[in-house]
């Protein structure tokens, strides 16, 4: 009886596992890495500099750049709810830049005749998930702050016009590799 149960229990485990790991969730973004005031946040963002020398190639390329965009968004969104919007703008343009940079590899790569079907959909994905998160940021920031630092003159911080212009590259982005898709 033991050994029926057991191959039982066996023939079930493979029948529902490889079901179960089909569902997975369209695009998910890292969790937070070291934030701004950790003494390893600058080695940290001197890796990342550094990484850029290990990833060659168009495509290589593409995911790192994709992988510092999310690693940004990810700590604006972190500093945006901890309502520190100096370094939160700051970590959103870093995120932008990144992002910017995700359509000149996949060109490179459509010219090198690879095949970047799968990359596409990636960025794709990754591009609607980073519209959803600055959407939501949208949401719980003020149109605009006053940062006063201690010693020197106050500035005023537009935000939501630099999440409304970091919606816009994303949604460019989208636009480009639909085009490149249609050629």
């Amino acid at each position: 009886m033991k050994k029926i149960f057991f191959l039982l229990s066996i023939l079930c485990y493979l029948y529902i596992v490889p079901i179960l790991s089909s569902v997975h969730a369209d695009y998910v973004l890292p969790y937070p890495s070291y934030m701004p005031g950790n003494k390893i946040y600058t080695l940290s963002r001197v890796f990342d500099r550094l990484n850029n020398w290990w990833y060659f190639g168009s495509i290589a390329q593409t995911k790192y750049h994709l992988k510092l965009s999310d690693k940004y968004l990810v700590e604006s969104k972190t500093l945006f709810e901890y309502q520190q919007y100096l370094l939160a703008l700051d970590a959103l343009n870093r995120s932008d830049s990144e992002f910017s940079q995700i359509p000149v590899y996949v060109q490179k790569a459509v010219q090198e005749g690879k095949d970047i079907v799968s990359l596409s959909d990636t960025v794709r994905l990754a591009a609607l998930k980073h519209t959803e998160v600055l959407v939501s940021i949208s949401g719980v920031v003020p149109e605009s702050f006053l940062w006063m630092p201690e010693k020197s003159d106050p500035t005023r911080l537009d935000l939501l016009s630099h999440i409304l212009e970091a919606k816009n590259i994303r949604e460019r982005t989208l636009q480009e590799l639909s085009g490149k898709e249609n050629k």
